[in-house]
C-alpha cells in the first residue's frame, strides 16, 4: 500500500468509521482528482456504496457547488469533499449535515499532505483540540500578540468554540481532514488592533520574508498593507464588500505532524500557531454570511484568554 493509499485508508476507516454498505460520496475536481480517486478506491475496498463526482473547480473558497452535486450530497451517509477550493462555509454543506451526512472537508488536499498528516495520533489531537475549545468557550476576551507586530483583541462572549478532532463518526458531524484545531467566531464588531499575517494566507500562499499588515476597527479589516500578498488579498475581498473583511474566526492549531506549506488546509492545523480568518462566520456560530473565508496564519503567537496565557510565543501552556 502506498503512503497515499494508507492516508486515504486512515481517513475513511479511523476518522470516519466507514461501514459496509454506507453511501460514501467523494466530491472532487480536476485539481484534486488523484487524491479523490484514492479516497474513492479505499471506500470501495471497505465495501461502501461508493460514488464519485467530479465538478469544475470553484473560483473562491466558500462558493456553492453545482446544483447536481448539492442534491447528491443530501442523499449520502458520508460526503468526502476533496475539492481544490473549500465548500466548508456553504449552504450546501450545512444542508448535507442537516440531512444526517457526516462531512469531512479537505480543501486543497494533495497526496503529500494526506500521506503526512494522517500519520498523526488523532486521539491525542482530539483531546488537545477539545481542551482548547473548552477554554475558548468559557472566555469573554481574547488577545493575540506576535513578534511580527500583531496586537489584536476581540470579544468571545456568548460564543461556543468547536474542536476539529478528525474523529467524525456520528451522524451529521462536520470537520476538516487533516484535522487539528480549536476555533471560534468572535463577536461581530468587537475586534480591534493590528493583525500581522507572517506565516501564510489563504488565497496567497506562504509569506516568505513578507508580511500582510491589517488594521482592524470594530470587527472589520479597514486597511491592508504589504507587498504582492497584500494586493492579492485586497483583490479577493474588494468585490464582496465590507462583510468580506469581517474578523470571522480565531483558531488554534493542534496537529504536531502539520507544517506550513502554503496550503491553508494544513497550515491552520500546525501546532503552536494561531489563525485569524476574514469573511464568513455563519457556518460556525457567527452571523456574517458572505461567499468567502480566508485564514491567515500567525507564527510564534502569544494567546491570552481573559488574561490566562494559552500559548506563549508558540508554545502550548496547557
Amino acid at each position: 500500500m502506498s503512503s497515499l493509499e494508507y492516508g486515504a485508508r486512515v481517513a475513511l476507516e479511523v476518522c470516519l468509521g466507514v461501514k459496509k454498505g454506507e453511501q460514501v460520496l467523494v466530491v472532487a475536481d480536476r485539481d484534486t482528482r488523484t487524491v479523490g480517486r484514492a479516497l474513492w478506491e479505499q471506500a470501495v475496498s471497505l465495501e461502501a456504496e461508493a460514488v464519485w463526482l467530479e465538478m469544475l473547480p470553484r473560483s473562491v473558497n466558500g462558493q456553492e457547488p453545482p446544483a447536481a452535486v448539492a442534491a447528491a450530497m443530501k442523499q449520502a451517509d458520508i460526503v468526502v469533499a476533496a475539492t481544490s477550493k473549500s465548500i466548508s462555509h456553504t449552504r450546501t454543506r450545512r444542508k448535507a449535515n442537516q440531512s444526517g451526512a457526516r462531512v469531512p472537508s479537505l480543501p486543497g488536499i494533495t497526496g503529500e499532505i494526506l500521506a503526512r498528516t494522517m500519520t498523526a495520533d488523532y486521539q491525542k489531537i482530539s483531546e488537545l483540540s477539545s481542551r482548547v475549545a473548552e477554554l475558548l468557550s468559557k472566555s469573554n476576551q481574547a488577545r493575540i500578540i506576535t513578534p511580527a507586530g500583531t496586537d489584536l483583541t476581540m470579544s468571545l462572549r456568548g460564543r461556543a468554540a468547536h474542536a476539529d478532532t478528525g474523529l467524525l463518526q456520528g451522524k451529521g458531524m462536520f470537520g476538516n481532514l487533516p484535522a487539528g484545531e480549536a476555533y471560534i467566531a468572535p463577536l461581530e464588531g468587537t475586534a480591534n488592533g493590528t493583525l500581522v499575517i507572517d506565516g501564510a494566507m489563504a488565497g496567497v500562499g506562504m509569506l516568505k520574508g513578507e508580511i500582510i499588515r491589517i488594521t482592524v476597527q470594530n470587527g472589520y479589516a479597514v486597511g491592508i498593507q504589504g507587498g504582492q500578498g497584500a494586493k492579492i488579498l485586497e483583490d479577493l475581498l474588494k468585490p464582496l464588500g465590507k462583510e468580506a473583511g469581517n474578523i470571522a474566526e480565531l483558531g488554534v492549531g493542534t496537529n504536531d505532524k502539520a507544517i506550513i506549506t502554503g496550503n491553508v488546509l494544513e497550515d491552520e492545523k500546525v501546532l503552536g500557531t494561531v489563525h485569524v480568518a476574514l469573511g464568513n462566520s455563519i457556518s460556525f456560530g457567527g452571523t456574517v454570511d458572505v461567499p468567502i473565508h480566508l485564514d491567515g496564519i500567525l507564527l510564534k503567537p502569544t494567546l491570552m484568554l481573559d488574561g490566562q496565557i494559552i500559548l506563549q510565543e508558540g508554545n502550548m501552556q496547557i
